[in-house]
């Protein structure tokens, strides 16, 4: 798989663009864990997952993690530059989930292009416009959603992104994610678990009943 097939805009670009990015593409190999991207003071850059999975969160004022969204295969973050964006501070952090490969473009690479490129500029406007609508999407669970709606989401989002009912999560990794307290999210699945919806081990849920869920995590 190469740059060139996955990134959007690359036949809208001309051909002294794209030396322009290939010259200073950087590809990256991050082990899971790894912080890659760190509050609005860290300019990364364009990044473009080639392979692996990427987690984007915020931080509370207590220190409490919340997941915006995650990032899989050819997907690209640009909040990781925001600075190269007017008007926009965004303080977001990025971690690997898993092993992941990844492209960057630097942030003032990518923004000359942006600049002289209408199709770069109205590709960059798309993809922070679908980004800033997974945060108010984030902000209406917190807003309208009970803590047990959101536990039966996240886990059967989880479910389609790994491709298994078996998914080997821990209390304190879903509290992360949504943001809560790991007595909160054990105190959840146990009530699904009474419910005959999920099955608890440790280090693992099972998913039993993804109908009732779905229904659970409905509005």
């Amino acid at each position: 798989m190469s740059f060139q097939s996955c990134f959007p805009i690359w036949d809208k670009l001309s051909d002294v663009q794209r030396n322009r990015i290939l010259d200073g593409l950087v590809c990256h190999q991050i082990g899971r864990g790894t912080v890659i991207h760190s509050g609005s003071m860290d300019c990364t850059g364009l990044l473009l997952v080639k392979s692996g999975q990427l987690r984007a969160y915020i931080l509370s004022d207590e220190g409490r993690e919340i997941t915006v969204y995650r990032l899989l295969d050819r997907d690209v973050c640009l909040f990781s530059a925001s600075c190269m964006l007017r008007s926009i501070q965004f303080d977001i952090t990025i971690e690997a989930e898993k092993d992941t490969s990844l492209w960057v473009i630097p942030a003032e690479l990518y923004r000359s292009i942006m600049e002289e490129s209408a199709p770069a500029a109205n590709y960059t406007n798309e993809v922070m416009a679908a980004r800033f609508s997974e945060v108010m999407w984030l902000v209406e669970q917190i807003m309208w959603k009970s803590m047990d709606q959101r536990v039966a989401g996240f886990l059967l989002e989880e479910s389609a992104i790994e491709g298994s009912r078996q998914l080997k999560l821990t209390h304190d990794s879903i509290a992360r994610h949504l943001g809560t307290h790991r007595e909160v999210v054990t105190r959840m699945l146990r009530y699904l678990q009474s419910e005959g919806m999920v099955r608890l081990s440790r280090g693992a849920v099972e998913l039993l009943d993804e109908k009732r869920l779905s229904a659970l995590s409905s509005p």
